[in-house]
């Protein structure tokens, strides 16, 4: 049994007004996810409120929300400079930024998207380049802390304007040319082996040092000998000279006394 067609057209029109009011309902709501912020957009214009993450009503088809990511990002670029003395520098370096929710709506606006490429990556190699005039190669490595702080102040001035924000600048490789490498290595020898020279030099002076002490107390023990010996050659000089009498004393009386009588002799 076939349905009326008034009633056929009943459905399809309570069909297509339901489907109608499904498509309005969901495009009434929008969810801004964990770590982003939502850029409105009504009619193509960018509006200065930006939505927090969660759940919001919009207006359909007339409002739009991008969601920009406000999470730490990172960027890693390669860098070619020159030094104050004109040595060839290549950088790697990484930068963990992230875009200020605040200023999500203006760096949609005036940049897009694409901010890395567009506003991150040039300021990078000119802040770079800029630095690294400033050094001499060898205060590159030297002072290389100092450097990348340099670095990162001037990059964080040039991007700054656009609501994004430095959280850790690295450098996380230096290199040089092969004949400034080479020029590094041969000065490094160079004082390695002047500093050897130095201590072979100490060591030398310490071993004389040692051999005089040793010489004096070496003299000093044969002067004792000998004057021992001068002493013991005295005494045995005497004795094979002595007649084997004793001397005669004068008493405390004047009358001479003969010591050899005294003792029986």
């Amino acid at each position: 049994m076939s349905l009326p067609k008034e009633k056929i057209r009943g459905l399809v029109i309570a069909a297509i007004v339901v489907l109608i009011a499904g498509i309005v309902l969901v495009s009434s709501v929008t969810i801004v996810d964990a770590g982003n912020a939502g850029v409105i957009l009504r009619l193509g214009a960018v509006q200065e409120v930006t939505l927090s993450e969660g759940f919001h009503f919009k207006i359909p088809f007339v409002t739009n929300i991008v969601k920009m990511n406000v999470r730490t990002q990172i960027s890693e670029a390669s860098c070619s400079a020159a030094s104050k003395d004109l040595q060839t520098i290549k950088l790697t370096v990484a930068i963990n930024f992230h875009v200020n929710r605040d200023a999500a709506a203006m760096l949609y606006q005036k940049v897009g998207m694409a901010y890395d490429t567009t506003i991150i990556q040039p300021a990078l190699q000119e802040s770079v380049k800029s630095v690294t005039a400033k050094f001499s190669a060898e205060e590159l490595i030297t002072r290389r802390q100092e450097v990348s702080d340099q670095i990162k102040d001037e990059l964080a001035q040039k991007i700054s304007p656009y609501g994004l924000s430095i959280e850790i600048f690295n450098i996380t490789n230096l290199d040089f040319s092969d004949e400034f490498n080479q020029a590094i290595e041969a000065k490094q020898t160079a004082q390695q082996n002047a500093l050897k020279a130095e201590q072979d030099l100490e060591r030398v002076k310490m071993e004389a040092q040692q051999t005089i002490e040793q010489a004096k107390a070496e003299a000093e023990a044969l002067r004792i000998k000998r004057e021992q010996i001068n002493d013991l050659m005295i005494k045995l000089e005497w004795v094979n000279k002595w007649d084997g009498k004793l001397p005669t004393v004068m008493g405390a009386d004047g009358n001479i006394m003969d010591l050899s009588a005294l003792l029986g002799e």
